[in-house]
């Protein structure tokens, strides 16, 4: 039975492949615009230091470091999860329902059928740009740090996927939702990019710990670079990126599981 869901899976994407790329010209085209979308999202932290020696106390090193490695998280949550979004499209045209009465998972199903594959531009660019950061800031290697450069991209975008996902049940009930959501993954993106030290009171709470932004660049590169953190927080507070993932998608999981037991058909 696992096996045949998985095969069905496997066609929806494999759908999507086809169709995504029977026009190679228009689809690299697409490709190449999402990398350089990406490099316009890193440019805005570099612009900060055409003006500015250090940021929040840090150097060009250390934030372009930050920024690399939260770029890369939120791209490879955007591939994997971005199109979520569209559930506010299938709410409201109705299509949702006939997701519900296929016999398979409903958020499976939705991811599998949107897979937008042009973002992989910007997976390879981000993923490239981590590379050059961890150069450009002198990290000497060792397996630790190895490993730490490869699962924090990863927890990463679990965090910003359990938050594409969470932001995406407010459809069920608000069908004009799409500038929250994005105010929350987009601007989170956004956030991530900066030291944390940029932020005050409140805002910096709520965001860096609340919804656990300071866990998908800042405390690992801290960790890299193997610097004490201004906040407080102990140097171990670099390796908690899994750990806060595992909690948002839980949160998100048990979110969507409501969401979708009380979605009540358009009727169209």
């Amino acid at each position: 039975m696992a096996d045949g869901v998985l095969a069905t899976y496997r066609r929806l994407v494999a759908a999507q492949v086809r169709s995504q790329t029977q026009y190679r010209a228009s689809f690299a085209v697409e490709v190449v615009s999402s990398a350089v979308f990406a490099f316009i999202d890193i440019g805005t932290v570099l612009v900060m230091f055409r003006v500015a020696r250090a940021l929040g106390g840090f150097t060009f090193r250390e934030a372009f470091l930050m920024a690399a490695l939260a770029g890369c998280a939120f791209s490879l949550a955007d591939l994997a999860v971005g199109n979520i979004e569209r559930i506010r499209f299938y709410v409201r045209t109705g299509l949702f329902d006939a997701v519900l009465v296929r016999p398979l998972g409903a958020l499976p199903q939705l991811l599998a059928a949107d897979v937008a594959l042009r973002r992989l531009g910007r997976v390879a660019f981000t993923t490239g740009l981590v590379a050059v950061a961890v150069r450009v800031a002198g990290i000497h290697p060792t397996p630790a740090r190895i490993a730490l450069l490869l699962v924090t991209p990863v927890s990463g975008a679990v965090l910003f996927g359990a938050l594409f996902v969470a932001t995406s049940t407010a459809a069920f009930w608000w069908i004009d939702s799409g500038e929250f959501a994005a105010a929350l993954t987009y601007g989170g993106r956004d956030f991530t990019s900066y030291p944390m030290t940029v932020y005050q009171g409140l805002f910096r709470r709520a965001f860096a710990y609340g919804l656990g932004f300071a866990f998908v660049g800042y405390y690992p590169a801290l960790a890299l670079l193997g610097r004490p953190d201004p906040l407080g927080l102990p140097a171990a507070a670099g390796w908690a990126g899994p750990v806060v993932a595992g909690l948002a998608a839980t949160a998100a999981a048990l979110l969507w599981r409501y969401a979708v037991r009380h979605y009540r058909s358009t009727g169209s």
